[in-house]
């Protein structure tokens, strides 16, 4: 997009700008008219009535053609981009934590049941922790739930945690 700063205040100027603009329209625009024939015309060679008795080495030429006006169409491409101003940097994203600074709702789902079968008392060994981000309209809040592990000390039985909820 042009900024309002970068047009000259000449109207003879603004005209020359604007017959430029147009005419690199029309020169795209013709541009693809013929590489959509240039693709047509090799599909009707690979794929239509006659496509077998065509020779092999006939294809190599219709797609030479193809690349040779995609590398001229890129080529012209990025000389209007350089023209115009510098492409910004995308946005750098951090899928891997939500920001400290928002809210935290803690909670905590224990098993039905801290008794081992043996008849001994479960212990936390860890837990695993998982956090969502929720929206409250104007609000945003973080909630995290914990599921805390447990194991017997007495025996070996294997290690007891609550299901996760549903997201």
């Amino acid at each position: 997009m042009l900024d309002a700063a970068d047009l000259p205040d000449d109207i003879a100027a603004l005209k020359t700008m604007l017959l430029a603009a147009q005419a690199r329209e029309v020169r795209k625009d013709e541009r693809i008219e013929r590489l959509e024939k240039l693709v047509a015309a090799f599909k009707q060679a690979a794929f239509g009535r006659k496509s077998e008795k065509a020779d092999p080495e006939q294809f190599d030429l219709a797609l030479e053609d193809l690349e040779t006006a995609i590398a001229a169409i890129h080529a012209e491409d990025e000389a209007d981009s350089r023209s115009g101003k510098p492409h910004s940097k995308p946005r750098a994203a951090n899928r891997g934590s939500l920001p400290a600074r928002l809210p935290r709702i803690e909670e905590i789902i224990e098993p039905e049941s801290l008794t081992c079968a043996c008849g001994g008392g479960l212990h936390c060994i860890g837990e695993d922790m998982s956090e969502r981000l929720d929206v409250i309209p104007a609000q945003f809040r973080v909630i995290v739930t914990r599921r805390p592990k447990y194991a017997c000390r007495a025996c070996t039985d294997g290690v007891a945690q609550a299901p996760a909820p549903a997201r």
